[in-house]
């Protein structure tokens, strides 16, 4: 199959019923940044590998099989058959209908396309299988190669307990807490109240922010417990949790570390990745603005300690919490490619994607650490179908009507990454892409990017992964224009639409008054011409809703619990009901103390956002 652009599959960004992420990343590479040149094309690896993923992340391993002349095959659900990343690929096998537990999940299926396609190796990519043991056991019983590490690694940093003993043991930094399981919410209280508040509740399998709640009071703490073992279990199937002392306004920094089997591990500087939303990152960029030469390497050769411990090999991330004091604490250990490894390999030239291969093939690495760059700076912008106007992103969905990336610019080509040789160019670049960014028919985050990354507190390096909102405590408003500037875009933009009119020769004068009418009597309270007045008596005014009797969902999602039933007297801030979106669970309170009229929705039930599921009296 003929190679294509790498822009994400239509069929991921078709949204329609369930909400997706529409998680598109373009990349502009400096010259200087291009991957190692140190690749031996007579150094022999695999002869065809499958991928065991979809959308981005597949494309971009496609790409670097390629480069290293390796067959390709795609795994692929039903209405992903026409995916770009199945028509890159040499192959590509169906596995199963769209629900990714009966495709993508399907670990039978995948191991019969990988016997009928004669796959010699497989990548995960991030997500789905990428640190499933499971799989990389029947892979190895079968004489397939995971390209990840081994089932022991996986094990032992996929379990938050087991990690933080094993970090201890290698006098890695931990955060003080309870490292046995936490069996219920008394005991959590107990623990909390020992440990001191506040404290962070973690799921024990966890990642992605999932199953995780700060609690600063003993009610906080049962609440805390209930939701995030309800989220543990929904999204990893283990509801186990545990509790540490919550590090108040860190940064969240993370190591990427590569180490092959013959002990010989690297550390590949940092990337900062404090700008949050609900413990999921936002903007990363490549190096951190706050770490200094000594606390870089403490913290890398912290992370090569973790590594070697387990006898890691692969590519892999060691996350820290940083505090203001440069103190840094072990957070979790993340065995796989991340999403952000891309700002990495701008800095470095390394092809992270290549390393995994020729590790798992039973290559030493090639580099030392001394020969491991800091040359330039890259940012990433995850952008997703989210609304950011609540709560700085909660899930949208539509239907895409237009997408186009900003490939008009020079150097963008892949991801929302920007490289340039100093932060400022990277910056630059990174806003010119958001502003050319055009995505239609969903709403998404565009508009938060565009502000963080041009807010004074980021562009100084003042942040933490409070800075959402601490920046915008009543939420995110979008950019507010002064007056002088939206009368600019206002003329600006009359003037466009009467120049188009002109153009298609359908304007008349009353156009040209009528416009103009609109405009002054916008700014300048002037009396308007009779078409404006007359027009202006026929717009109804709109009745703001009275959203103290009444609840509606803030989110397209899964009704979980419903606490109440009509007849029920309800305090103000009392839970009526808890909805899932993403696996994570948003518990929906009362605004004031009323009896319950009647319940719209029912446990198990899908809801839009904006539907009815509550009347108070």
């Amino acid at each position: 199959m003929a190679a294509h652009s790498l822009s994400p599959p239509l069929s991921r960004l078709l949204f329609t019923v369930k909400y997706v992420s529409l998680h598109s990343r373009c990349c502009a590479v400096h010259s200087k940044a291009h991957y190692s040149t140190v690749y031996n094309p007579n150094e022999k690896t695999f002869d065809k590998i499958l991928i065991a993923n979809r959308g981005e992340i597949a494309c971009r391993v496609i790409k670097t099989c390629k480069k290293m002349g390796i067959q390709t095959v795609a795994v692929h659900s039903d209405v992903d058959s026409s995916a770009v990343h199945v028509k890159m690929a040499d192959e590509a096998i169906c596995v199963g209908p769209a629900p990714t537990n009966k495709s993508y999940l399907n670990m039978d299926a995948i191991m019969d396309a990988i016997r009928v396609t004669g796959a010699q190796a497989v990548h995960p990519g991030y997500g789905f299988l990428s640190e499933n043991k499971e799989f990389a056991k029947r892979l190895a019983a079968e004489g397939v190669m995971f390209i990840g590490p081994d089932t022991h690694a996986i094990q032992a940093m996929g379990d938050k307990i087991e990690s933080k003993l094993i970090a201890k043991a290698a006098k890695v930094n931990t955060i003080p807490g309870f490292d046995g399981v936490v069996k219920t919410a008394e005991d959590a209280v107990k623990i909390a109240q020992e440990i001191g508040y506040p404290v962070m509740i973690k799921a024990s399998a966890g990642g992605g922010g999932k199953g995780m709640r700060i609690a600063w009071n003993d009610d906080e703490t049962r609440e805390g417990f209930r939701f995030s073992s309800q989220e543990a279990a929904s999204s990893f199937g283990d509801d186990r949790l545990l509790i540490e002392k919550y590090i108040d306004n860190p940064r969240h920094i993370e190591i990427q570390v590569l180490a092959d089997k013959h002990g010989n591990a690297l550390w590949l500087n940092e990337r900062e990745c404090s700008i949050q939303r609900r413990n999921q990152k936002v903007v990363e960029e490549a190096p951190s603005t706050f770490l200094d030469p000594v606390t870089r390497r403490a913290m890398g050769e912290q992370a090569v300690q973790l590594a070697k411990a387990v006898q890691y090999s692969s590519a892999g991330t060691v996350e820290f919490l940083v505090d203001s004091k440069k103190n840094f604490y072990f957070l979790e250990m993340n065995t796989r490619l991340q999403v952000e490894h891309p700002i990495t390999e701008c800095i470095t030239g390394l092809d992270l994607v290549e390393q995994m291969i020729r590790v798992a093939k039973g290559y030493q690495l090639q580099h030392k650490q001394e020969d491991i760059p800091i040359n330039g700076w890259a940012i990433e912008s995850r952008v997703y179908a989210e609304d950011p106007y609540k709560s700085f992103g909660l899930p949208s969905i539509g239907r895409l009507s237009q997408y186009q990336e900003p490939l008009n610019l020079s150097n963008v080509s892949l991801c929302l990454v920007t490289y340039g040789a100093t932060r400022n160019e990277a910056l630059a670049k990174m806003e010119d892409a958001l502003d050319n960014y055009v995505i239609r028919g969903v709403t998404h985050n565009i508009p938060l990017l565009r502000e963080i990354i041009t807010h004074p507190r980021f562009i100084s390096g003042d942040i933490s992964t409070n800075f959402l909102p601490e920046v915008y405590p009543d939420g995110f408003k979008g950019h507010q224009l002064e007056v002088d500037a939206r009368r600019e875009l206002l003329a600006s933009a009359a003037a466009l639409y009467i120049a188009a009119q002109l153009r298609s020769q359908k304007v008349l004068v009353k156009t040209l008054i009528y416009s103009y009418s609109l405009y002054c009597s916008a700014e300048h309270f002037l009396t308007p011409p009779c078409l404006s007045h007359t027009l202006n008596s026929y717009m109804p005014e709109k009745v703001p809703e009275d959203t103290s009797s009444i609840l509606r969902s803030p989110m397209p999602g899964t009704v979980v619990a419903v606490s109440i039933k009509p007849g029920d007297t309800v305090a103000e801030g009392q839970e009526i009901c808890v909805i899932e979106a993403m696996k994570m669970q948003n518990s929906l309170t009362a605004a004031r103390q009323a009896k319950v009229k009647s319940v719209h929705c029912k446990p198990g039930e899908t809801v839009g956002e904006g539907d009815l599921l509550v009347e108070l009296q």
